[in-house]
């Protein structure tokens, strides 16, 4: 099984397709990163963006040997930095015994193939080690599938460069025959054709992820959905309120598969929570495109539950390029609760309330410590309550069952025993008003 795109051995067909997923395949124990430092861009976005492809090198399992930024106006179009530069560059990489050259920037294949040449080793970019920690990470069927097709459509565009070397086979007898498939073109087109059965797969999957979301709502539990930057703490976050057993680790994109959770708020409703992959800077495109499918739980969620490393220097670059995937998604404007973790790490209280006071809807909390889950919990009841419908009842006194099963499934919130019936308030969820229909009195104003 080829861990990096997940297909079967057998599938590849020809020795070079094998030789490039060996080489893609080849562990990279010792790398070192290269970045631009755009003079249009401020000198805090080249560090930081270059921090974090430190973490991802980490992530997927390398040691990073060093690195090195260049002040440029804009990439050179043939080797993204200048020659001269990766010359230098190259020679250092020598003495410290790099296997692999990352570049923080997505890389043309003319590119790779020239920069490879130079460093003479193999050299990837960051979009090709955010799909490589994906590979590792995704566990679902779903998941795999997703990943597979994000990998193969960045694999398709840059076969040139492995095999500029190879002449085109012959067709039919000798000289008779005119020039055959080249072995180029034949990888290819069995690219393509596992990218097509892949689409078909994903295509099922989405009716059968569309069938689960129409039984939810048939229970019409609303759904509230975790988003925010990687490494901001949501899966810590998630297993604290429903008990989950979700991997947590210090690591970028430490889950990727989707988990759904019920989550039952001191206002006796039952909330269905769903924790969802990470978002990072420069997340790649292909990427975006092939977690739509598992990321419809965000486009769908009644409410965004937006957590926010607040003690990360850049807190909020990240809570701005989160809202920019959310655009992309579809999901731009949903009602958001902007929940600000590890308050815990700060240092003074000042940070946190200038977050608080800067979002209509804001709580602080520590997941870790379980500080602040009682504002959450009070923030999380008040926004959900518009998906209950807010009534008076009339019951009387000897229906003790009915009265028991308001309290169980809607939030009674007044109660008057006096009288020939009991007077109650209270808010019931949708799915429950044909239950309690024949003693509602009248509806009420939400407040």
């Amino acid at each position: 099984m080829c861990r990096i795109c997940n297909l079967p051995g057998a599938w590849y067909g020809s020795t070079a397709l094998r030789a490039l997923i060996e080489n893609a395949n080849h562990k990279a124990e010792r790398v070192f990163l290269v970045g631009v430092e755009l003079k249009s861009h401020p000198a805090w976005e080249s560090r930081d963006s270059m921090e974090e492809l430190a973490q991802l090198a980490t992530t997927a399992g390398a040691v990073v040997a060093g690195e090195a930024t260049q002040k440029l106006d804009a990439p050179v179009a043939g080797t993204f930095i200048g020659p001269g530069k990766a010359e230098t560059l190259a020679k250092t990489c020598k003495g410290e015994r790099v296997d692999t050259v990352i570049f923080d920037e997505e890389l043309s294949g003319a590119q790779t193939r020239n920069l490879e040449k130079i460093f003479n080793c193999r050299v990837m970019d960051r979009t090709a080690l955010i799909l490589d920690i994906f590979a590792q990470r995704a566990r679902t069927r779903e998941g795999k599938l997703q990943v597979e097709l994000a990998q193969l459509q960045h694999l398709l565009p840059r076969l040139t460069k492995y095999w500029s070397h190879l002449s085109r086979q012959r067709g039919g007898l000798g000289a008779i025959g005119g020039e055959g498939e080249s072995q180029l073109e034949a990888d290819r087109r069995k690219i393509q054709e596992r990218i097509d059965r892949i689409e078909r797969d994903l295509v099922v999957v989405e009716r059968q992820r569309d069938t689960q979301r129409r039984g939810r709502m048939r229970q019409q539990w609303p759904l509230a959905s975790i988003v925010g930057y990687t490494n901001a703490g949501k899966s810590t976050l998630f297993n604290a309120l429903t008990g989950a057993a979700t991997l947590e680790e210090d690591k970028l994109f430490a889950t990727l598969d989707p988990t759904t959770r019920r989550l039952r708020l001191p206002t006796n409703q039952n909330v269905l929570l769903s924790d969802t992959v990470g978002f990072i800077r420069k997340l790649p495109h292909q990427l975006v495109q092939a977690f739509k499918a598992t990321l419809e739980e965000v486009i769908h969620a009644d409410l965004l539950l937006h957590v926010v490393d607040i003690s990360h220097p850049q807190a909020e670059e990240q809570i701005a390029t989160v809202n920019q995937v959310l655009e992309e998604l579809g999901a731009g404007g949903r009602p958001t609760l902007m929940v600000f973790n590890k308050i815990d790490r700060l240092t003074n209280g000042e940070t946190m309330e200038r977050f608080l006071h800067s979002h209509e809807h804001a709580v602080a909390v520590s997941a870790r410590a379980g500080t602040g889950f009682g504002e959450l919990m009070a923030a999380l009841g008040s926004l959900m309550r518009p998906v209950r419908q807010f009534v008076e009842l009339a019951v009387p006194h000897g229906a003790a069952g009915v009265i028991a099963r308001l309290h169980e499934v809607g939030e009674v919130v007044e109660r008057d025993y006096e009288g020939p019936e009991v007077r109650l308030k209270a808010r019931i969820p949708p799915h429950a008003r044909a239950e309690f229909a024949r003693f509602v009195v009248r509806e009420l104003q939400a407040v």
